[in-house]
């Protein structure tokens, strides 16, 4: 399939619908019919698992009425959106892509998911993920694989590949996708569109179905790093909903697009380029740096001498944390639940070893050992003062006087389908340069940097904790001298 590259911004769509040049009905109806092209048939990208055409028509019908009655004022209204399926809405299921779930609906919405709303957004469907967000290439989802729009033989990342695919191949103008180790900036990159993961706390993860909650951010996705930072706009702030959520201001990002690069001080860690990283891949960044230079930004060389503990650190924490959150799903109070077990144990086992896929099975049991009697100081103790370790990177090379930190978001452009499915090592090395932004809980972006050999290539920017607004007035420099 092409994939679109001249589609009208989220700001140019919401001002013509306002004005009545175009329709949210016209635009509901355009994303539905295109998601049902690619959802069948050997064009498939098998991106979305639900999309409803009524209640988006209905969604949308109601927009259009308000704007024709002048009350259609929000950022985003009559704008399509797609939802990753481990954030609760009402109006369709939420699986997290496992059996376990299959069919359930949550009797809440998430609260990013209301934003939107509020703001005027119509909610096309829900999108495809490795079941419960674990996994770098969507191909652990228990409804089948998602497919890279740009070569349909290949991953779009994971976890929230089916809310890359549908941006990327234009299905929708944005997304929401979740990002625990980097499963909204990598699929981003492999897929060719901008990736916003925020601060810790920036957003309520209310509504968001926990993996490990301490990593978990609500993230989002868009063509352009404008329109992914509006959508950040929206859904970021307080929540009473959410004691994680910090009571925080919102800051003006669409004020920080046009300021440029000059001031800005770029930190470029070469522990982020190791002799494994593909050397086209690191050629591009380097020459994104030297964009950034030639745009006024300050480029200098930085340390971060704790990177290469980061995935085994993650390992430890993310599945201990899921062993805990996971074990709420027993048959007893949703989804599955094991039709002949003769015992109340015997439903939990039966419905645990029907319900879950193999890589939410190892995470499980790594994450339980890490945290049984005997191994937890030995393992999780550890892992988080390596952590701490990490975070402490971070803030000294922030206090040293650098805005933001430029990095590859992945080592090589998207594999191939099943090509490490069988070498789980392999796969979670692919979130090699993004956990370590989870682990501080500090801010990332990622955005097209260039192509190899047809495929898109991501670069990162990570800015200190609640700075999202250097880390898109970097970005949206960065776009615009690469569009030059």
């Amino acid at each position: 399939m092409t994939v679109p590259q001249a589609l009208p911004s989220i700001r140019e769509l919401v001002e013509d619908v306002r004005a009545g040049w175009r329709s949210a009905a016209a635009e509901a109806r355009a994303a539905i019919e295109a998601i049902q092209r690619t959802h069948v048939g050997p064009d498939s990208l098998n991106a979305f698992l639900c999309y409803d055409a009524e209640a988006a028509a209905a969604a949308a019908a109601a927009v259009d009425e308000a704007a024709a009655a002048g009350e259609a004022a929000g950022p985003l209204t009559g704008v399509p959106v797609a939802i990753k399926d481990n954030i609760c809405t009402l109006d369709f299921p939420t699986t997290c892509g496992s059996r376990i779930l299959e069919g359930y609906r949550s009797p809440f919405e998430a609260t990013a998911v209301r934003r939107l709303r509020q703001a005027g957004a119509v909610v096309i469907g829900k999108t495809n993920l490795d079941e419960f967000a674990m996994g770098s290439s969507t191909e652990n989802s228990a409804y089948g694989p998602t497919h890279n729009p740009h070569d349909r033989s290949r991953v779009p990342g994971g976890s929230s590949g089916g809310s890359a695919a549908a941006v990327a191949a234009g299905l929708v103008p944005a997304a929401l996708g979740s990002d625990t180790g980097g499963s909204v900036r990598q699929p981003a990159a492999l897929c060719g569109v901008v990736g916003i993961k925020p601060t810790y706390g920036r957003v309520s993860r209310y509504g968001l179905v926990a993996f490990a909650s301490s990593l978990d951010q609500i993230g989002t996705f868009g063509r352009t790093v404008a329109d992914a930072a509006l959508l950040l706009e929206v859904i970021a702030g307080p929540d009473p909903l959410d004691s994680t959520a910090a009571k925080r201001p919102v800051p003006d990002l669409a004020a920080e697009l046009e300021r440029g690069a000059r001031g800005l001080v770029v930190g470029v860690p070469e522990e982020y380029f190791p002799p494994q990283l593909d050397s086209s891949v690191g050629s591009l960044c380097r020459q994104a740096a030297e964009r950034l230079r030639a745009a006024g930004a300050e480029v200098r060389s930085v340390s971060l001498p704790h990177t290469p503990y980061a995935i085994p650190t993650y390992y430890i924490i993310a599945p201990a944390e899921a062993s805990s959150n996971l074990a709420r799903y027993d048959g007893v109070r949703y989804g599955l639940r094991a039709p002949s077990a003769d015992s109340t144990l015997a439903v939990y086992q039966e419905t645990r070893s029907r319900g879950f896929g193999a890589e939410v099975k190892r995470r499980i049991m790594l994450g339980t050992y890490a945290l049984s009697a005997g191994y937890y100081d030995e393992y999780y103790g550890r892992a988080q003062r390596v952590r701490a370790l990490i975070t402490l990177d971070f803030r000294r090379v922030f206090q040293d006087g650098v805005d933001v930190i430029l990095t590859p978001t992945t080592p090589a452009p998207a594999f191939r389908l099943g090509e490490k499915l069988e070498d789980p090592y392999q796969m979670y090395l692919e979130d090699v340069f993004t956990v370590t932004a989870n682990l501080a809980g500090i801010p990332g972006l990622t955005m097209p940097i260039g192509e190899v050999d047809g495929l898109p290539v991501g670069g990162q920017l990570l800015a200190n904790r609640w700075n999202e607004a250097a880390m898109i007035r970097a970005a949206a420099a960065l776009e615009r001298a690469l569009g030059e």
